[in-house]
C-alpha cells in the first residue's frame, strides 16, 4: 500500500504493516475500539452462485447450508486423516460467500476449491486486488465502508461444536473481534488520514498479541499435523452432527475416544529476557523436547506470552522452557488449554486462570 510508508513511525516487513512505533500502546487502542488493525496478511476470496453454501458445507467441517446473511462463522478443510489443511473465516451477504484466509495458504485453498466445482453453480475467486482486511472491535469495524464484515464467534461454542478448554473464566470471554472486507481505494484513503494524524491505525503485531492472549487458534497453529481437537477448534469451526466431509471419520473418532496426540498450551514466558522465541522454537521439559511454539507475542498486560503444541503426555503442571535465537532457553509457565484426555467422555474439573502480570 503506497500510503503506509508515509505514516509516522510505520514499520513494514514481509507480512505488511507490523506496528507504528509503539506496539503496546497500539494494543490498548485496538482493544478499546479506538483503532483498527491493517491486516495485510489476509487474502479475500469470494464464492458466488446458487449452490455456494451447500457446496462449502459438503467440503468442510462447518454446517453452512442455513448460514444467515451477516452471521460470522469459520470452516476447516481437512485432509483424509483429519489434519487441518486450510482455515477460513466465513460470512455470507445473501448473494456471495466471503472467505478471509491467511496469505500463506490462500492460493492453495483457492486452487482446491476451483478443482472441486464439478457441475455445481459456484464461482470461487481471489478478490484481493479489490479488497483488503481491517480488524478490530465490532464497533470500530462497523464504522468502516465494508463490503462485508466477519464477526469472530470465538470462544463461544457454536451449534454442533464442543469446547475443550476447562479454564474459568475463559481468557477469550471478552474477546470482541471483527474483520471488515474493505475496498482497496477506501483503505488507501484511511492510510492517508492516518498519515495526517486524523485516524488511529495499528499493525498486525497488536492484533496477534490480543489473539494469543485470548487463546484463539489461527493458521499459525496448523502445522500440517494439527487435528482440530488439539487446539480447541471444535468450538467454532466444526459441526459434529453434520453430514459427511473429508476427515470427518477422524474428527468423530478422536472426539469420541478422547486423547488427541498433542494439546495446545498457553505459555507465560520469563519477562526478564529481552528476546522472544520465534514461532517454531522447540519447547522442552528438562532436556527432552516436548513441543513447539506456534505463536508468540508481547502483551500489554500479560507480558511475553505464547501458544505452543506439546505432547499429550507432557505433565500439565510442569514448568517448561523454550529455545531463543541466541541458543539459550527461557522459562515458560504453562496454562492448560486442551486437557490430555480431551473428548466427549472427558470429566475435567474447571480450573482457575493464572493471575495476570502487570
Amino acid at each position: 500500500m503506497t500510503a503506509t510508508a508515509a505514516i509516522p513511525g510505520a514499520v513494514v516487513d514481509d507480512s505488511g504493516l507490523a506496528h507504528l512505533g509503539d506496539p503496546l500502546r497500539e494494543q490498548r487502542a485496538l482493544a478499546a475500539g479506538d483503532a483498527v488493525a491493517v491486516l495485510d496478511r489476509r487474502t479475500v476470496l469470494s464464492v458466488a452462485g446458487e449452490d455456494r453454501l451447500s457446496w462449502l458445507d459438503s467440503l468442510t467441517s462447518q454446517a453452512l447450508k442455513a448460514l444467515a446473511p451477516g452471521v460470522g462463522t469459520e470452516l476447516l478443510v481437512l485432509d483424509p486423516q483429519g489434519h487441518v489443511e486450510y482455515a477460513a473465516a466465513v460470512v455470507d451477504d445473501g448473494e456471495t460467500t466471503w472467505l478471509i484466509v491467511d496469505d500463506p495458504v490462500a492460493d492453495g485453498l483457492l486452487t482446491w476449491l476451483q478443482r472441486m466445482r464439478f457441475r455445481l453453480r459456484v464461482d470461487p475467486h481471489d478478490r484481493s486486488d479489490e479488497f483488503g482486511v481491517l480488524g478490530g472491535t465490532a464497533a470500530a469495524t462497523g464504522a468502516l465502508p465494508a463490503a462485508a464484515c466477519w464477526a469472530d464467534p470465538w470462544p463461544h461454542v457454536g451449534t454442533g461444536g464442543w469446547g475443550y478448554a476447562v479454564t474459568d473464566p475463559h481468557p477469550g470471554g471478552d474477546w470482541d473481534w471483527s474483520e471488515a472486507i474493505v475496498p482497496r481505494v477506501a483503505i488507501e484513503t484511511l492510510l492517508q488520514e492516518a498519515a495526517r494524524g486524523e485516524r488511529a491505525l495499528t499493525g498486525y503485531l497488536a492484533a496477534d498479541a490480543l489473539r494469543v492472549a485470548a487463546w484463539r487458534p489461527a493458521a499459525a497453529e496448523a502445522d500440517g499435523r494439527t487435528l482440530p481437537h488439539e487446539v480447541d477448534w471444535l468450538r467454532t469451526a466444526v459441526h459434529l452432527d453434520k453430514g459427511c466431509y473429508r476427515g470427518q471419520e477422524t474428527v468423530a473418532k478422536v472426539h469420541n475416544l478422547g486423547h488427541p496426540p498433542r494439546r495446545l498450551v498457553a505459555l507465560q514466558l520469563d519477562g526478564s529476557e529481552v528476546a522472544l522465541p520465534e514461532a517454531g522454537a522447540p519447547v522442552f521439559l528438562a532436556d527432552s523436547e516436548v513441543g513447539q511454539i506456534t505463536s508468540v507475542a508481547r502483551h500489554f498486560e500479560e507480558g511475553p506470552v505464547a501458544l505452543a503444541l506439546v505432547k499429550r503426555t507432557a505433565p500439565t503442571d510442569a514448568v517448561l522452557s523454550v529455545s531463543v535465537a541466541d541458543g539459550g532457553t527461557i522459562a515458560a509457565a504453562q496454562e492448560m488449554i486442551v486437557p490430555p484426555d480431551a473428548g466427549r467422555a472427558a470429566n475435567v474439573p474447571r480450573l482457575p486462570r493464572l493471575g495476570r502480570r502487570r
